[in-house]
């Protein structure tokens, strides 16, 4: 079995590829057409010892993935766009930003993403969860478990309500797409989608896999913390938010390198929502993840450097 770290994200009618090469990012064009998008990338943990520390380049990872991953939506978006008159207000924000109006609205889009999420995941959970105080909970440990509970079970909510909307199908069967020409890639077959259907759908480093696993590190994490004011709990999470993604970061990279009893125990749980947020996909979609991992692997290159020299 191939030892790689190549991962992805579905995007809307394509599939974005991040491997040795670079970043690669597939699209299916209304026209049946796949384009690639070819960008070399090295990893910001890579760009400097300090930041490939352990813990440090799980944070600056989650960040660095978030920003690739509004890039490639945003890239697959603008081929779905209908050719309509730009508001008044996008064209002011053009006049003033000029060439940079694009990267000004991902940083800008990138924050509140991280607001909304932090509001939802982690503030809301504590207001609720201190509700718990006036039956009688005063143990931390306990109100910390409650927390983490509620947070669990707003992340299913919103998974379950997403899965609903018809384009976001769309998405999770690319997801689906990604895993399974992921794992025939690693399993050394020919990257065919006849041979990628057979594989299954739920790989053990998704980022769902993550986001669960940020869940319960959390109870742990925040649980040290005690149960104070309302609001020193809401300034302790946003502490240690870096922390938290940095050692499941940290946990995800031992569970992708292992497979024994303790690892297979510890992704279960994100497997199973992986049910959710992928779906199976047809063999057009496995066409176009396949022409992503393979530009961002380079395998394209190697085969025609190969027909060169013969």
């Amino acid at each position: 079995m191939k030892n790689t770290s190549v991962g992805g994200q579905a995007i809307i009618e394509g599939v974005m590829m991040r491997g040795v090469h670079g970043i690669a990012t597939a699209i299916r064009k209304s026209n049946g057409e796949i384009i690639v998008n070819v960008e070399d990338s090295i990893p910001y943990s890579k760009r400097s010892i300090f930041l490939g520390l352990p813990i440090i380049r799980g944070f600056v990872s989650l960040i660095e993935s978030l920003v690739i991953g509004i890039r490639s939506l945003n890239y697959s978006a603008s081929f779905f766009e209908e050719y309509e008159e730009p508001s008044k207000f996008h064209r002011w924000f053009q006049n003033i930003f000029k060439e940079k109006t694009e990267s000004i609205i991902m940083v800008i889009t990138l924050f509140i993403s991280l607001v909304i999420a932090t509001a939802l995941f982690f503030i809301f959970p504590t207001f609720v969860a201190n509700i718990f105080k006036k039956f009688s909970v005063y143990d931390s440990i306990v109100l910390n478990i409650i927390e983490g509970i509620i947070r669990v079970i707003v992340f299913l909510i919103y998974l379950l309500l997403i899965g609903n909307m018809e384009d976001i199908k769309r998405v999770f069967q690319y997801h689906g797409a990604e895993h399974k020409t992921i794992f025939c890639y690693e399993n050394l077959r020919e990257l065919t989608p006849e041979n990628a259907q057979e594989f299954t759908r739920l790989h053990p480093r998704c980022g769902t896999n993550f986001l669960f696993l940020v869940m319960i590190i959390s109870i742990i994490l925040f649980s040290l913390t005690g149960w104070g004011n309302i609001w020193e709990r809401i300034l302790y999470r946003i502490i240690l938010l870096p922390v938290v993604s940095g050692v499941t970061y940290e946990l995800i990279k031992w569970v992708g390198k292992n497979n024994n009893f303790l690892s297979q125990i510890i992704s279960y749980p994100g497997l199973m929502l992986q049910k959710i947020t992928t779906r199976e996909p047809d063999y057009k979609q496995l066409e176009v993840a396949i022409r992503a991992l393979k530009s961002a692997e380079g395998i394209d290159k190697e085969q025609e450097e190969s027909r060169e020299l013969l």
